[in-house]
């Protein structure tokens, strides 16, 4: 297998980029529209709503590690990451489907089609996540990478979060609507997982280092491993503060903006469209200060925009979109340093254990990230319930209370806000620079 070093083509970036179109769509769609479907189409009651929601994503808590560590000790002539890419993909695509394609009324079938969806995409994501760290050597190069990722990352948020709802209203709302808008997020995860496959085929793979024998001793070596654990607190609260504002759009485009029809897809619009254009400003501001105090940055204009957006009912519509356009610009920073500081968290660990572990790191990011994401509708779900939301079994919303309305804003602004902020504490200790990498390449103690 080949040595990564130095820049990568542009054809590989694109086709590893390209696997976003999976992990957005997956990332995104359930969390945006799944809690409404079983609150205001199938008649599921918020609390339990939550609880069939959460329960699949706390499985990947369990798989995830799982699968990187059987990613690690895989060796084919694809490498030991792209199979896994091909295969987990392909099972998501059809098992997608199938979620919103419920026979019956059913919150059951739909939570356990969700753990099966769970599952496989455990064993796409996690090998897909690991390829950067064995893809490429260089410190600079990895921020490239994630720059191309992450701008797909928001394209495909765009495409499915944004078209998602209305496809759903194009054939009908309800279980019509749904069952179609499962078939096409299904045909974005396929496109996404075939074109990662065949666009990483000519990526180097890295050094074939051995593995820690056994999955406790990777757990230990990973504990020992301050800056990623570290990262990884950070990232997992701040991906529940994420998943809580998701969860809250359809009801916070219906409730607080009174826009049931256009509001959720608006909003996405602004939230992502921004995002692709401060890419390039969000790479030049990481080479300036660093990645640490970029994604620092990035994480307070979150925090500040989204708790803005409280005001959203005493301000005009066009003012609560440009807020939620500074949200995204923010998230679009995050997702960038905090994806790209993770390889440099798994090249430290390489160059300190001299093993091949790539797969156990990324699988429990992964697993905490999904967790987070997954805890996000949770708290929402339980806001709804405590400040009195009414379900419904018509497809559209019933009519709901001021106090009611109130549980929603407060989900959808002042607790993301604060949920970011408060994890920005996780950081301190955090010193593992492109000095200190080049310290622990030459052999210089701490």
């Amino acid at each position: 297998m080949s040595h990564p070093s130095g820049s990568l083509p542009g054809r590989v970036r694109a086709g590893y980029a390209l696997g976003s179109l999976v992990t957005g769509a997956f990332g995104t769609v359930p969390g945006l529209l799944l809690l409404p479907y079983l609150t205001d189409t199938l008649g599921v009651a918020a609390g339990l709503a939550g609880l069939l929601v959460l329960a699949p994503k706390a499985w990947d808590v369990l798989i995830n590690p799982v699968a990187g560590r059987i990613s690690d000790r895989t060796r084919t002539s694809m490498g030991a990451r792209r199979p896994f890419l091909l295969f987990g993909g392909l099972a998501l695509a059809v098992l997608f489907a199938l979620i919103f394609a419920a026979p019956v009324r059913s919150g059951v079938y739909v939570a356990l089609v969700f753990l099966a969806a769970a599952t496989a995409f455990a064993f796409y994501q996690v090998p897909y996540v690991a390829m950067p760290a064995e893809m490429t050597d260089d410190y600079a190069e990895r921020t490239r990478l994630m720059t191309w990722r992450v701008a797909f990352l928001a394209l495909a948020i765009l495409v499915s979060g944004a078209l998602s709802p209305m496809v759903t209203k194009q054939f009908g709302d309800g279980i019509p609507g749904h069952r179609a808008m499962g078939v096409f997020v299904a045909i974005l995860i396929l496109i996404g997982t075939v074109g990662s496959f065949v666009g990483t085929r000519s990526a180097p793979t890295g050094r074939v280092l051995p593995s820690e024998p056994s999955f406790g001793a990777q757990l230990r070596v990973v504990r020992g491993n301050r800056p990623f654990r570290l990262l990884l607190v950070c990232f997992v609260v701040q991906a529940a503060g994420i998943g809580t504002m998701l969860a809250g759009v359809s009801y916070f485009a219906t409730q607080i903006l009174e826009s049931p029809d256009t509001g959720a897809t608006v909003l996405f619009a602004c939230f992502v469209g921004p995002a692709l254009l401060v890419m390039p400003i969000w790479t030049r501001v990481g080479r300036r200060v660093g990645k640490l105090r970029a994604y620092v940055l990035a994480s307070v204009i979150f925090a500040v925009a989204a708790a803005l957006l409280a005001l959203a009912p005493f301000l005009p519509a066009v003012a609560v979109y440009v807020i939620t356009g500074l949200v995204g610009g923010g998230y679009a920073g995050q997702q960038v340093f905090g994806l790209a500081m993770l390889p440099d968290c798994i090249a430290y660990d390489a160059e300190r254990t001299g093993r091949r572990q790539a797969g156990v790191f990324t699988g429990l990011w992964t697993a905490g990230e999904t967790l987070g994401l997954a805890l996000g509708p949770g708290v929402f779900a339980v806001l709804l319930a405590v400040f009195g939301y009414v379900s419904s079994e018509t497809g559209e919303a019933a009519l709901q209370t001021g106090t009611a309305k109130l549980g929603v804003l407060l989900g959808f602004t002042v607790v993301p806000a604060v949920v970011v902020a408060v994890a920005l504490f996780a950081l301190r200790g955090y010193d593992l620079d492109e000095r200190r990498l080049v310290e622990v390449n030459e052999g210089v103690p701490a």
